[in-house]
């Protein structure tokens, strides 16, 4: 069985499992990214996240993860319309603190890791026993590299990958395995003179082009950050996100593109978007169990989420 042969194959499947786009590339050691990773730390841009400073070699080679790897296949999305997670409904009062779209319903990580598990099991059922690992922004992976080397898109000033057609709101997924595939060529980037991401950012995290602080990143202060109180020099500079943040894609004119899902594991529990400012500040561990059962915002945990609506709520 050729190369492209095995390659048309294992993206076939991809499809029919619902993933809405796959790209692949040739493995190899990320000697450019590993020198701005590298400068990122010194900077101490990754703030409290230390786990960013563990496992260099494996974050800028695949081949420290997967013996003899040859290519990396990378994924977005997979939904029933084959689009992206992008849900525009927002909360009913207007004044109640923000979730991240991401975080509406089940968390993406069990999603992705079923179909990545499909598919695993459909190359090793076709080409015999191979070395291969699924992925999804649980392991020393640099997936935004990978997807952009692999053609699903360039990464854009606020650091986010970009799709032309369908914009940003994607999970990414990825599959290091030690057989020899045809590789998608890259496409150029496109966000030009544009910094709408830039200015929008409340807390100036984007310092300047592709390159993010993420110690001021909101979405690091109200997932990451796991101090008990937060930094009081962002009081009133949060724009009343409680779990993540949209903002630069919101703003990104690529995302006009982005069509709205239709992936019921996708979609927020019945009463997420209709709590009031005052039920989310008097909101109860019962309520929040309730609410996020195996969904993203457990990762900040009650407390965590409790922390971020009260320090909103400071003047």
């Amino acid at each position: 069985m050729d190369i492209s042969y095995k390659t048309k194959l294992i993206k076939q499947k991809a499809f029919e499992l619902g993933f809405s786009h796959v790209g692949i590339s040739k493995s190899m050691f990320l000697e450019k990214e590993a020198k701005q990773l590298e400068v990122w730390l010194s900077n101490n841009f990754h703030g409290k996240m230390q786990y960013m400073e563990n496992y260099f070699d494996k974050r800028t080679d695949p081949g420290k993860l997967v013996d003899g790897a040859k290519s990396v296949i990378s994924f977005y999305t997979p939904t029933f319309n084959k689009t992206n997670y992008h849900n525009p409904l927002k909360q009913q009062d207007e004044d109640a603190p923000k979730i991240s779209q991401y975080a509406y319903g089940k968390d993406y990580h069990f999603v992705l890791k079923k179909k990545l598990l499909e598919l695993q099991s459909f190359i090793t059922t076709n080409f015999g026993e191979i070395n291969c690992r699924g992925f999804v922004d649980s392991a020393p992976v640099m997936d935004k590299v990978w997807a952009e080397k692999s053609g699903l898109g360039w990464i854009g000033k606020h650091s986010n990958l970009i799709n032309k057609e369908k914009g940003s709101y994607f999970f990414i997924a990825e599959l290091i395995v030690d057989l020899e595939l045809t590789s998608d060529i890259p496409i150029n980037d496109y966000c030009g003179t544009c910094t709408k991401c830039i200015d929008a950012c409340p807390t100036n995290a984007i310092i300047k082009p592709y390159v993010v602080d993420g110690s001021k990143c909101i979405s690091y202060l109200t997932i990451e950050l796991k101090d008990e109180l937060l930094p009081k020099e962002f009081e009133g500079k949060m724009d009343n996100w409680m779990f993540g943040c949209d903002i630069c894609q919101e703003v990104c004119p690529w995302n006009r593109f982005s069509t709205p899902h239709k992936e019921p594991m996708f979609e927020p529990h019945p009463d997420l978007l209709k709590l009031t400012k005052n039920e989310w500040e008097e909101l109860t561990e019962d309520v929040f169990q309730n609410l996020f059962k195996k969904a993203a915002v457990k990762r900040t945990k009650y407390k965590g989420l409790k922390r971020n609506i009260t320090f909103l709520g400071q003047k």
